[in-house]
């Protein structure tokens, strides 16, 4: 009897069929969401940049060219509400874990230029407190006028800042939410999520600083452009990935207010309240050593 030559191609392609079947959990689920402005997702996102934006440490003042200061500071990072953190697009419905660390530390390095210009940068390398591990930078560049009679001593500042980047942790799916009794829920896996939150901002500032006597008054406004990026880094229990990136653009209005004490010729501690009013409010407290 003559063999039918289907059936080495039939064969063939159940063979491919059972190989794709068995090799599904190790595919990518890989995509791209752009969240809408008004969502949680988007305005969450928009939360967590404004207390790792790079707003000014204390009084600006003229420094001249050469002059070095180095400093640091920390930054209050508030809690959003339940309901902000409930997803509602990009990803499943559940409440995401954004309690990663309830302070931000940044050091700085400050420079004079001369004629009023000064440069700003600092850098956090990937070190893990508590449960988020940054790895960013932020550079800045400002002016400094000189004293006005008309502005009651103080002089004008103008400075544009920009922060990049991204830290690290388990938003998705942190331990506690860890199960592995139902496949068709949420975080069913063996270990926690590696998620990546890269703030993406860039902004200018202008301002006024009173810098004559030993304590000093600064504030002013900010417009900001936001374009955080999240990159989601779940794994299931069966191998599947899911590494979506969920994107959005914003633009933010922010104000600042502050106050400096001069501890000695060198030394200067500094307390500043910082507000986005679409986001959150959040305090710095920093202090500037003059090395020369």
């Amino acid at each position: 009897m003559r063999r039918s030559p289907l059936g080495p191609l039939l064969a063939v392609r159940a063979a491919i069929a059972l190989a794709i079947i068995t090799s599904a959990p190790l595919l990518l689920a890989q995509g791209e969401c752009t969240a809408p402005k008004k969502s949680n997702v988007a305005r969450m996102l928009g939360w967590f940049a404004s207390p790792l934006t790079f707003s000014q440490l204390g009084a600006l003042e003229r420094l001249p060219a050469g002059a070095i200061r180095v400093g640091g500071d920390l930054t209050y990072v508030p809690t959003p509400s339940a309901s902000l953190t409930h997803t509602d697009v990009c990803y499943s419905s559940k409440s995401e874990h954004t309690g990663l660390a309830s302070v931000f530390p940044r050091p700085r390095l400050i420079m004079g230029l001369g004629r009023g210009w000064s440069a700003e940068a600092m850098y956090l390398p990937p070190v893990t407190v508590a449960q988020a591990t940054p790895n960013m930078g932020s550079v800045a560049v400002a002016w400094v006028g000189e004293n006005a009679r008309a502005l009651m001593g103080a002089h004008l500042t103008v400075r544009a800042h920009a922060t990049f980047g991204s830290v690290k942790g388990p938003i998705t799916c942190p331990r506690s939410a860890i199960q592995q009794t139902s496949a068709t829920s949420v975080c069913w896996a063996s270990k926690p999520s590696e998620d990546t939150y890269s703030p993406n901002v860039m902004g200018v500032e202008a301002g006024l600083a009173a810098t004559r006597s030993r304590i000093a008054w600064y504030g002013g406004v900010g417009y900001a452009l936001l374009m955080p990026r999240f990159r989601v880094g779940y794994t299931a229990l069966n191998g599947t990935l899911d590494n979506t990136l969920v994107k959005v653009d914003l633009t933010r209005i922010n104000a600042f207010a502050g106050l400096a004490y001069r501890v000695t010729r060198a030394v200067e501690l500094s307390a500043q309240l910082y507000s986005v009013p679409d986001d959150a409010t959040t305090g710095r407290a920093g202090f500037t050593w003059r090395l020369r």
